[in-house]
């Protein structure tokens, strides 16, 4: 915290002379003027140039995570009240995970609920903003009761019941930009606390002097030292990005034996939606199984499905962090046997198998010789009907030694939705190769691969694994979508989209991608896939890094 409130002044109405009470681990900038009977919980940002002013009207509640942003006015009117969450009453109160934007206005009495976002410029007076409502730029609410979830867009004046009752409700493209709002101000009221406290500052700046003699070579990944500490920088983000778009983050672990049959176990839950706690919670997983196989797990909990399984430690060490190709590095590389026919692929056609297995699906595999490969014409093997992950492991080995110098591919099948879900290659006429063990990481490749189908990748900037997962993604019926960030905004997790994907053909979407590439040379550029039916993302995947 930056600065201490002011007490109230004595007025006809109140000689109570308050103070502010604010937490500690709230962020309050010295720019800023917060009077009376104001309570600032945990987390909180406000913003230079904001009044908070319980002179007249009090008390104010500010919940945790909420951001309070520049030139953003609080007051109340001394008569009128509102109830708070906690049952008493208040002049305004303001809820967790919630967004006052630049240039508004909140006059008491009034009420804003949890996960809301107030737009730039606008008001609200004498109302309640129920629980996730997105309240957009310009806009008046006033003497009327916002139900939970509703949308107000810009310049819109609502000032009667029947008008608030007609209300849209918001999309999930809505809560995904409120809540990743939530995120910004989150890191940015973590970073101004580093800021101000000389042991976590002081070893930035001895780092970015060491940069500056070594030619800025000692930077990494445009995390600074994040990349120090047990949780590497590229976790960290992964985090923050999972954190954003509302999913909870878990963790399992396991010995190499379990690690084998797939039988993970969990670690302490995590309830925080806080990133800096998530990552000490993390970080504690990972000291507590050191010598085993943690991983990390993004869960939508609306959806009661997992949206990212990632290994981040094994036996012996963390795992290490990918190139500017999505593969791994090459000192990693060169630790690992040359075989393609290793334990460690073994292990993780084991993973993909039990993720398979635990969603649900069925196991299915496909082959193909050179010929049918190149034109897309695969053979189904036997659908195995087994849903322990060992026996199906030992029908998959039997099924590839028997079409040994032929393509074979792992098929995941949701029998419900009559789709693939999984769509792998594990054999090829070299050899077998690792499964994928989640979508966000990436098998190395061989150069000389062949794309399937007519796309070739021989004069392509892409991997032949992106060229791959496109026409999976296609052939499953999804769209495919483009985004980039520059470094500042890929820490921030502050994407843009790149030009929209209408095409379903594997050449143009191809074309398209690389056009996407090439014109941000130099950024993060990563991709999509869209199910444009339930309205979400099956995946992301960064598939270029500067």
């Amino acid at each position: 915290m930056a600065v201490k409130g002011h007490a109230a002044p004595p007025t006809p109405w109140s000689k109570n002379l308050a103070e502010p009470k604010i937490d500690p681990t709230a962020y309050v900038h010295s720019f800023s003027n917060i009077i009376g009977d104001v309570r600032i919980g945990a987390h909180v940002l406000v913003a230079p140039g904001t009044s908070i002013r319980a002179d007249e009207g009090f008390p104010f509640y500010i919940g945790d995570e909420s951001n309070i942003q520049d030139g953003v006015v609080i007051h109340g009117l001394d008569e009128g009240k509102v109830k708070g969450d906690d049952g008493q009453s208040y002049s305004v109160w303001i809820g967790k995970n919630s967004s006052i934007t630049h240039l508004s206005l909140i006059h008491g009495p009034a009420y804003v609920g949890d996960n809301c976002f107030i737009g730039f410029r606008s008001t609200v007076f004498n109302a309640r903003v129920g629980n996730g409502c997105i309240v957009m730029m310009h806009a008046l609410i006033q003497d009327v009761e916002i139900p939970p979830g509703k949308y107000v867009p810009s310049g819109a004046i609502i000032t009667n019941q029947q008008q608030a009752d007609r209300l849209p409700s918001v999309t999930d493209t809505d809560i995904k930009f409120s809540t990743h709002v939530v995120g910004v101000n989150q890191a940015l009221a973590a970073g101004y606390q580093c800021s101000e406290n000389l042991a976590c500052i002081s070893p930035l700046r001895n780092e970015t002097k060491g940069s500056s003699s070594n030619g800025g070579r000692a930077r990494s990944g445009g995390h600074s030292n994040l990349g120090a500490g047990p949780i590497p920088p590229e976790t960290v983000q992964t985090i923050s990005q999972l954190l954003a778009q509302g999913y909870k983050i878990g963790t399992e672990h396991a010995d190499a034996r379990r690690f084998r049959t797939g039988s993970w176990r969990s670690c302490a839950p995590i309830d925080s939606r806080n990133t800096s706690e998530v990552v000490s919670a993390l970080a504690a997983c990972l000291q507590d199984h050191q010598g085993e196989y943690v991983r990390l797990l993004g869960i939508d909990s609306k959806a009661k499905r997992r949206v990212l399984e990632e290994i981040i430690q094994r036996p012996d060490g963390p795992v290490a962090s990918k190139s500017s190709n999505g593969q791994v590095s090459n000192a990693a590389a060169s630790t690992a046997s040359p075989s393609r026919t290793t334990a460690t692929g073994s292990s993780d056609l084991a993973q993909k198998v039990s993720q398979i297995l635990n969603q649900g699906y069925k196991i299915g595999t496909e082959y193909a010789d050179a010929r049918r490969f190149r034109t897309g014409s695969w053979r189904s093997g036997p659908q195995i009907d087994s849903s322990s992950a060992s026996a199906v492991l030992s029908q998959l080995d039997a099924f590839m030694n028997e079409h040994t110098g032929e393509y074979v591919r792992l098929i995941g099948i949701d029998q419900k939705a009559k789709r693939r879900a999984v769509e792998e290659i594990i054999q090829r006429p070299d050899g077998r190769v690792s499964a994928t063990p989640s979508p966000s990481a990436a098998s190395p490749a061989p150069s000389s691969r062949s794309a399937q189908s007519s796309y070739s990748s021989a004069n392509s900037s892409l991997t032949s694994e992106t060229i791959e997962q496109v026409k999976n993604l296609l052939a499953q019926g999804y769209k495919i979508g483009t985004e980039h960030a520059d470094k500042r905004r890929f820490r921030t997790g502050s994407w843009r989209s790149c030009t929209p994907i209408d095409s379903n053909n594997q050449r143009e979407v191809m074309a398209a991608l690389e056009g996407c590439m090439q014109e941000h040379s130099g950024e993060y550029v990563r991709l999509i896939g869209i199910d444009a039916q339930a309205k979400r993302r099956v995946l992301e995947e960064i598939i270029q890094r500067p």
